[in-house]
């Protein structure tokens, strides 16, 4: 007489049973699948990042436009004269509904540091604060509206300036800070 697997199943468990129960799970994964897909995307995005604690993507503006200042002189951080900037940035940044990111640069060489530390990075961000500065004090631009970066790329001793529409939220955001969530002195 020949065993098959049939005859290892307890005597209390009919065998249709066990199948019918295998259906049923595969029914209950099949109906949680049909679900999740359906599902918002970023609905699902943002509880995934609630039940690890992270904040909500910044979202990236969408650039209008560029510009740049050139002719810094090797390890200074200091802007050349650039009055045709602080025009462009003036009318630029015009909308309150834009944002300005400005990126300094140094050109990789061991000569183009920051004096003090002798990192590049630091010579960038300063670079790029100088100009931030000149445009704030100008008037051309708030400080609220404006983020800093490095360019990690050598791309020359130079800032680039880019105009980008962050939408009515920014406008919104701007407009309901206090003046002491901005950095105003009083």
């Amino acid at each position: 007489m020949s065993r098959t697997r049939f005859d290892t199943v307890e005597p209390g468990r009919p065998l249709w049973l066990i199948t019918l129960a295998d259906l049923c799970l595969l029914l209950v994964g099949f109906f949680v699948f049909v679900q999740a897909t359906q599902l918002d995307k970023q609905q699902l995005a943002a509880a995934i990042r609630e039940g690890f604690d992270a904040p909500p993507p910044k979202a990236e503006p969408i650039a209008l436009d560029r510009a740049a200042v050139r002719g810094f002189a090797v390890a200074d951080a200091t802007p050349p004269g650039f009055a045709h900037i602080v025009d462009w940035a003036r009318g630029a940044a015009g909308d309150a509904r834009t944002t300005v990111t400005i990126t300094g640069s140094t050109d990789g060489s061991e000569a183009d540091r920051d004096p003090l530390t002798l990192s590049a990075p630091i010579l960038a961000a300063d670079r790029a604060r100088a100009v931030a500065a000149a445009l704030v004090r100008s008037g051309a631009v708030s400080r609220d509206r404006i983020t800093i970066s490095t360019d990690p790329a050598t791309n020359g001793r130079h800032v680039l300036i880019s105009i980008g529409f962050a939408g009515e939220r920014q406008a919104l955001a701007a407009r309901q800070l206090p003046p002491a969530a901005l950095g105003a002195r009083p």
